[in-house]
Order: C-alpha cells, then structure tokens, then sequence
C-alpha cells in the first residue's frame, strides 16, 4: 500500500519522516517545494503537484491548516473531485470543525473513496519523536487499516466512533491544553513581577503534583524567553475559535476557554501569531503594564472591573 501525504509544515514534516523511515512506500507534496528535501533524501517520491500524489496512492494522509486548504487539494466543489477521491481513503489529520468534517465524509464517500478523520495531539517536538496521540473516527475496518498505517507517527491510536467523534475528542483534549498553558504562563509571570527567582518557581512546579510533560516543555521556554513555534499561537486561537463554537452548538458554557480566547487574540494582534504559544505572556504583560493594571494598594478583595478600558482590573 503506497501512502500520499500532503501538507509538509512544522507538524507534517516530522510526521511524513517517521512514516519514510519506518519504510512505509511514500508519496508526497507541499505547497513550498523546498519542505519536501528532507523526505526526498528519507527516499520518499516527491509529487510535482496534489493531484500526482492522489494517483499514485491508495491512502492520502492531509496535515494542512485548515478547511479552505482541504478544498483546495481535494478540488472540492469540482468535477476533479470525483476523480481525486474515488477508491482511496482520505485521512485528514489536522483540526477542522466536527460539522466541515462530517460534511466531507459524506461527499467522499458519495464519489466512491474511504474517510477517517484523525486529528493528533501533540506539538512539534512529539512529532519529531512519533510520540503523538492520534484519535480515529470512522468505519471500523478502515480505522484499523489506518490506525497501524499511523503507528510510526504516533505513540497511541485510539478509536473515537463514528465522524466526528476524534475531531469532538480532539477539541475536549486541546481545552484542557490551552487553559493549561495560559495558566503556567499566567502564574510565571506572577512570580516574576512578584520578583521570584524564577528558576526555583519552575524547579518547585516540578517537584509538585502539577508537573507534566506539557509544563516541563512549555517552562523552559519562558524561562529563556524562547518563542520559537512548537504551537503557534495563532494556530491554538484557530483551536480555540473552534471549540467555542462547537460549545455554543452544544449550550455549553466555556468560561476558562473564553478568557483564554481574548488573550491569544491579543497575542495574534500584537504581532506575535508565529510564535509559541507561550507568547500569550505578551498579552498577559500588555495586561500588567496599562495604567490601571497598576493599582496602588492592591487588597485580596479586588474583582475585575467592568469598565473595558480597564482590562479587567478593578476594584468592587
């Protein structure tokens, strides 16, 4: 079975290398040519567009940024459509809306191919190690095909039922992510504006019981003041956007989320979408340094404030 994989960026590449070096028959393509040197010399064949790796393969794996990008490749709303999709199985692994992919299972199996969804939890550097956590929804037989086609990528597969189950999983996993991040970010900084030795704040956050394999990654970034993207931040408000919606869809009240949604648009806004999603210390600094973000006298009963110049410090 030769696998096509389209989308060669900071997760798609590492991912796509695991594949080749575990000798799974490759094909592939991206959009910036030059991101498809390093699965060359992994021996993987290189496409000269989408289409060529479409046909050459039985099953393509996507890692693009997102729904339009999917459209794009697939031809979606097209009569190539048809052609790309029929009698191969379509596996994106990125993160859309449960209801877009809902909508294009339907449609490839309509024009005759195979659908898992499989979006991963993980960042840049599990997909380096092939330590991500891959969730599967789909038909039966078709997650078990995929699922040991994934092995090489991911550390554990697990089965989600039917589309949209792994996209809906995979929003609940990336909640918990980001209220996580923003809060080691947020108590950081509260040790260092409080002048902590900010180094032994990290070193008793690691001997406590909130110490993860998340916290370990994402401190010693703040520690050295290291933004280089394992998360973009505008990828994690992408995530974000979209959970909210699928909450609102449901009744679901997001309170965490929300505040966590008005930070990293901040952080978007003031310049910083490339990098790591720990830049939401911009935000939480710009937050600090306005004039009433400095209040004298501060006592254990102050409350945010409701007045929106205030940005969310007060008193009652």
């Amino acid at each position: 079975m030769k696998v096509g994989f389209v989308g060669l960026g900071v997760m798609g590449q590492p991912m796509a290398l695991n594949l080749a070096h575990a000798g799974t028959p490759l094909v592939v393509w991206n959009r910036t040519p030059a991101r498809c040197d390093a699965l060359r010399a992994a021996g993987a064949e290189v496409a000269t567009n989408a289409a060529e790796v479409f046909d050459r393969a039985d099953v393509v794996i996507l890692m693009l940024a997102d729904g339009t990008a999917i459209d794009t490749v697939l031809a979606r709303g097209t009569p190539r459509f048809a052609a790309l999709v029929a009698g191969r199985t379509v596996v994106p692994m990125g993160t859309t809306s449960p209801e877009y992919s809902r909508g294009l299972q339907d449609e490839v199996r309509a024009a005759g191919g195979q659908y898992v969804e499989a979006p991963v939890s993980g960042s840049r550097i599990p997909a380096e190690q092939g330590q991500l956590v891959a969730m599967l929804a789909g038909h039966d037989n078709t997650v078990a095909a995929v699922r040991s086609l994934v092995a090489p990528m991911c550390r554990e597969a697990f089965h989600c039922g039917p589309v949209p189950g792994a996209l809906l999983m995979k929003l609940a996993v990336n909640l918990f992510l980001i209220t996580q991040v923003t809060g080691l970010t947020e108590a950081f900084h509260f040790a260092e504006r409080q002048g902590l030795d900010r180094r032994r704040f990290l070193d008793i956050l690691e001997a406590s019981p909130m110490a993860s394999a998340v916290s370990r990654m994402k401190a010693g970034k703040l520690l050295t003041g290291d933004f280089t993207v394992q998360a973009g931040a505008k990828d994690v408000l992408n995530n974000n956007r979209l959970i909210a919606q699928a909450a609102r869809k449901a009744g679901l009240a997001t309170p965490l989320l929300d505040i966590c949604h008005a930070l990293f648009d901040e952080t978007v806004a003031q310049g910083h979408s490339g990098e790591d999603m720990v830049a939401v210390l911009h935000a939480i600094e710009a937050r600090t340094d306005t004039t009433c973000g400095n209040l004298p006298n501060t006592r254990p009963d102050e409350s945010p404030s409701t007045d929106p110049g205030c940005r969310g410090y007060g008193r009652r």
